[in-house]
């Protein structure tokens, strides 16, 4: 290597430059110039003076070959659109190169460099003895410093923010929240706990029916705390939003808002990400710990950060919406031992519905671990919302009339009291039928008056083709589909039909039938082992509930929050495919009761047996009833209805006219339908028996054959 090279490397180049920026300097008489060889010898060189290693070639073809330190990539072009010098803008660069090569070196030599070029230091200026420094290259010729291409820890941090779980996100400007004058105690419990940074514990769980009114007041809470600058962070999940139905983004997003409050913070979390820029990716105890305990501890060791006035309210809504039973029982044990264990001092918010991960976490058994550190407020149940909906109902409604061209939707006329007092009893205590039933009003395209009043006259089983519930119906069907879901997804679970057991439940819970059996009563009759509601109900816990006789603890009953979900779930229009139709329940039920009183006494004992023959004596109805024809010959055969004679000697509550029905009913069909004469002889001697037994009950004629028989 001749021993001046480096002296002489960037003339060439800087010659170039200057005839590519100057119309003067352009010649195009000049012979044309091999761009490639050129391209690739400087190329080569370049290479040479970053590794320090001579070039083990130089590279030519169709595309010039781009540098890396790791050495040459052929095939990646390094001039954008690989300009061909025929063309107007190849012919540009083909004379700067051109006037390059008119210099004493030949075209095809390595270029020198040269320490005194100060112009080349101010273009280079990581170029230090002839050396590059610190230098990146791309496939576009692009330089960069590598502390530039490097992307900064709060940049990434933000990158994994969910911008639409804050509460004053844009994709929550119509965010629910509550009227100045509504759920004014329970608002100020919450703030009086919030705003008490010394009170024991430092968890709040808020649980509530759907529809109950959480969201709402969050969403109150966190715009009270912002605008008292106690606000740390808010995360509002949405099963509906990819961005904030999981855990990938809670933490950051929460370590975001906490670093805005201090530049300190902000900056120790940054710098924790640079060193660690996968950490987006591991386990949620590691992100918290590393993103929000271990910075906020760091900063209030060194005094730069006073935890005392440091804004401390940490509100997550709608636990329940993160999608899985599992992640939103990791994420209550993230934060029992990452900021509970640690004491931190902040106050953590968390509303849900009373799904199983909380249930589990805020009982009073062993399982509870945040039983003894948790303030639990049930909303359903401690607070009374009837006449907070009575307010919020007047003040909306006269607001839509007052605005409204229909006359008589005039505030001193319209709505009427009883009007008003109809939706509070529908309501039951639950804000989501008042809003939804207000939002279904305001439509302007329509009369207020004409919408109220279909939405007081709609009855579950009429032939109106609006949808006044359809909001309400839509959070029904979404809570239900989950939970058949989880319920028929669990091996033991397997071939049954949740949404049958359900509507069978519900039947029994209001005495549809004239009698109603308490649910440990109930299970048996339609194959559930002891204990099988609560898995039927696991995750429906925000739309019934369980409640004990305090007399008779073995008395349980299930009960609604909701009135309207019974009506859902009476009606095809509303439920769509979730429907079960009463026919089929009271069919279902008979069935099995059946089945029961056939089985062995080792597996059904005599108590239970004479259990089945009430339930079967109630459900059974000639109009809608229509057992299968195959089981009603094997329970005769395998001496069904003498078994049902003997329990009927024990004196239970039968009801005599629904068996007879169902006896006379058997009798017909064994012998028309089944053809199946010497059963049927069998279940006449049983009819006669009872019929004497039990008189005053006649089998009734159908109309159409008394007329017949009378010709």
């Amino acid at each position: 290597m001749p021993p001046n090279s480096k002296r002489r490397g960037l003339r060439p180049i800087f010659v170039g430059l200057r005839s590519l920026f100057s119309s003067s300097n352009k010649h195009p008489q000049e012979k044309p110039v091999d761009f490639k060889k050129i391209a690739a010898s400087q190329a080569s060189d370049l290479q040479a003076s970053v590794t320090g290693r001579e070039p083990a070639e130089i590279m030519t073809g169709a595309a010039t070959t781009c540098i890396d330190p790791r050495g040459p990539r052929p095939g990646l072009p390094c001039h954008d659109g690989g300009a061909d010098p025929s063309t107007s803008e190849g012919a540009g660069e083909a004379s700067m190169i051109g006037a390059a090569s008119t210099g004493q070196s030949n075209a095809f030599e390595r270029p020198r460099f040269h320490s005194d070029h100060t112009q080349a230091m101010s273009i280079f200026p990581n170029l230090q003895n002839g050396k590059f420094s610190r230098v990146t290259f791309n496939s576009s010729q692009n330089i960069y410093h590598s502390k530039d291409s490097r992307k900064a820890g709060w940049d990434l941090l933000v990158d994994n923010v969910a911008s639409n779980a804050l509460h004053d996100s844009n994709a929550r400007f119509d965010a629910p929240k509550c009227d100045e004058d509504t759920r004014v105690e329970v608002t100020k419990e919450l703030m009086d706990w919030i705003e008490d940074r010394e009170g024991p514990k430092r968890l709040l769980c808020m649980t509530g029916a759907a529809g109950a009114g959480k969201s709402a007041l969050q969403q109150t809470i966190a715009v009270k705390c912002s605008e008292s600058k106690i606000l740390g962070s808010a995360f509002f999940f949405s099963a509906g939003d990819p961005t904030r139905n999981g855990l990938t983004h809670i933490v950051p997003t929460i370590a975001c808002q906490l670093g805005q409050h201090s530049p300190v913070l902000r900056n120790t979390i940054g710098k924790a990400i640079e060193e660690d820029p996968l950490i987006f990716k591991k386990t949620l105890g590691i992100q918290m710990d590393t993103l929000i305990v271990t910075p906020f501890k760091y900063v209030c060791s060194t005094g730069e950060l006073d935890p005392n006035t440091f804004p401390h309210a940490i509100l997550i809504d709608g636990l329940d919406e993160c999608v899985g039973e599992v992640n939103q029982a990791e994420l209550l044990s993230t934060i029992k031992h990452c900021l509970l264990d640690n004491d931190l001092p902040f106050r953590i918010f968390i509303s849900s519905r009373p799904e199983w991960s909380i249930r589990v976490a805020l009982s009073d058994d062993p399982e509870g671990y945040f039983y003894p550190l948790t303030y639990h407020i049930k909303l359903s149940d401690q607070y009374d919302a009837t006449a907070d909906i009575r307010r919020y109902l007047w003040r909306r409604l006269q607001d839509i009339g007052s605005r409204s061209l229909d006359r008589r939707a005039q505030p001193h006329l319209w709505p009427t009291s009883e009007d008003v007092e109809n939706l509070v009893a529908a309501a039951s205590g639950q804000f989501v039928y008042a809003a939804t039933i207000v939002k279904y009003v305001s439509e302007r395209h329509s009369s207020p008056v004409d919408r109220l009043r279909t939405v007081i006259e709609w009855t579950p089983h009429g032939a109106q083709h609006t949808r006044p519930f359809e909001a309400l119906d839509i959070l029904y069907r979404s809570i239900l589909s989950v939970a058949k879901e989880l319920y028929e997804a669990v091996d033991t679970n397997h071939g049954r039909d949740f949404l049958m057991l359900i509507r069978a439940h519900q039947i029994n819970s209001e005495h549809r039938t004239g009698f109603g059996a308490s649910i440990s009563y109930f299970q048996e009759s339609i194959g559930l082992e002891e204990g099988g509601h609560q898995a039927l109900f696991s995750d429906l816990h925000s739309l019934v509930y369980f409640s004990q006789d305090p007399d008779h603890q073995e008395w349980e009953q299930l009960y609604f929050y909701h009135r309207s979900f019974s009506e859902f779930l009476d009606s095809e229009s509303r439920a769509q495919y979730l429907f079960v139709s009463e026919a089929r329940v009271y069919t279902y039920v008979v069935e099995t009761c059946l089945q029961k009183i056939t089985q062995r006494k080792y597996l059904l004992d005599s108590c239970s047996r004479g259990r089945m023959v009430v339930i079967l004596t109630h459900y059974f109805d000639l109009q809608i009833t229509h057992v299968d024809g195959s089981r009603l010959v094997d329970f005769t055969r395998n001496n069904g209805w003498g078994r049902i004679d003997k329990e009927l000697q024990s004196s239970i509550p039968f009801n005599w006219p629904t068996l007879a029905c169902f006896t006379f009913n058997a009798m017909q069909r064994l012998n028309d339908e089944l053809h199946e004469p010497g059963l049927v002889d069998i279940v006449k001697t049983y009819f006669e028996k009872w019929n004497k037994a039990y008189p005053g009950w006649e089998p009734e004629v159908p109309r159409q054959a008394s007329e017949d028989k009378d010709e």
